[in-house]
């Protein structure tokens, strides 16, 4: 098996595709650029991809998310979630360090120590943090944040740890394929979804959302996403818990096709974190709804129940 990720080697993404079990034997090739990553899948040239989706100080990689809204179809097999750590690698002693790069989410992430402890270093956007840290490395600039790990690839010195704003900042990865059937229910599962409504038709938003509430899915994540067509068309990207073969999804799905202007289903696949499921209301457990289509169907077959 063959991954394409978001390169170049050193990068977050290239560490948690290291604790992707469907990564554990394959090969993986770093790309430049996201889109690069998916259109590689797409082509058929890689079996996989696998780029970052969200963080959780910064949100959304509207890049990754604009991808799957438009494109040719994808679908996600699976999600790592890792702790970022963040330190400034330099050759230079702090108080020496006149400008500093890395990618647009780690400086994000840095934004209150860059201000208070570098307040006059020009700071500098890169692809990646590990191509800010080569950059570093070959002397363009002085000082790059980045994670430990790629410091150390590149040979820099680390001058301060752990710099993050927030010690509990996570990012979110995604591994992407072709269109396929999702891997087997585990009971804590995400699945995400992309709904077209209907533009200027009023309550068309509540609509979806009622959908999906009154069958007892849990809303995890709501990002409204430009189709392109037009000022103000919307699609909106949903990740719901739940999986694809539970009756009460499939009943939400089914729901939302019947009212949505589109659907494109975009994979349901287990989550990568400690919490536990929410549980539904009684009477709108997977179970119930499992019992209550059998009871129709007697009722179809036979008119007693």
């Amino acid at each position: 098996m063959e991954f394409a990720y978001l390169g170049p080697r050193g990068t977050f993404t290239e560490a948690a595709l290291r604790r992707l079990p469907a990564a554990k034997t394959a090969t993986a090739t770093p790309m430049s650029s996201i889109p690069e990553v998916l259109d590689a899948v797409r082509r058929g040239e890689v079996d996989a991809g696998f780029v970052p989706i969200e963080n959780s100080q910064e949100g959304t990689v509207t890049v990754t998310v604009d991808e799957l809204v438009g494109g040719d179809p994808l679908v996600i097999a699976g999600e790592i979630v890792l702790p970022v750590t963040m330190v400034l690698a330099s050759h230079k002693a702090p108080d020496a360090i006149a400008t500093v790069a890395s990618h647009p989410h780690a400086l994000a992430q840095t934004r209150g120590y860059l201000r208070r402890e570098l307040p006059n270093a020009v700071v500098h956007q890169a692809l990646s943090t590990a191509q800010a840290a080569q950059r570093v490395a070959d002397g363009e600039f002085d000082a790059a944040v980045c994670a430990p790990f790629t410091a150390e690839a590149v040979g820099l010195p680390v001058q301060a740890f752990n710099i993050g704003d927030n010690p509990s900042a996570v990012t979110r990865f995604v591994h992407v394929v072709r269109p396929a059937a999702p891997p087997e229910p585990t009971g804590n599962d995400i699945t995400s979804l992309v709904v077209y409504i209907e533009h200027d038709q009023v309550g068309a938003l509540l609509n979806v959302l009622t959908e999906l509430a009154i069958r007892g899915i849990n809303l995890t994540r709501i990002e409204s996403r430009p189709t392109g067509e037009a000022l103000g068309r919307y699609a909106f990207f949903l990740d719901c818990t739940g999986h694809l073969a539970d009756a009460r999804m499939g009943e939400a799905l089914m729901g939302l096709r019947r009212i949505c202007a589109d659907v494109r289903y975009l994979g349901s696949y287990p989550r990568d974190n400690a919490d536990r499921p929410v549980q539904p209301p009684q009477g709108l457990s997977d179970a119930a709804f499992s019992d209550a289509a059998a009871w129709l169907d007697s009722l179809r077959g036979t008119g007693n129940a």
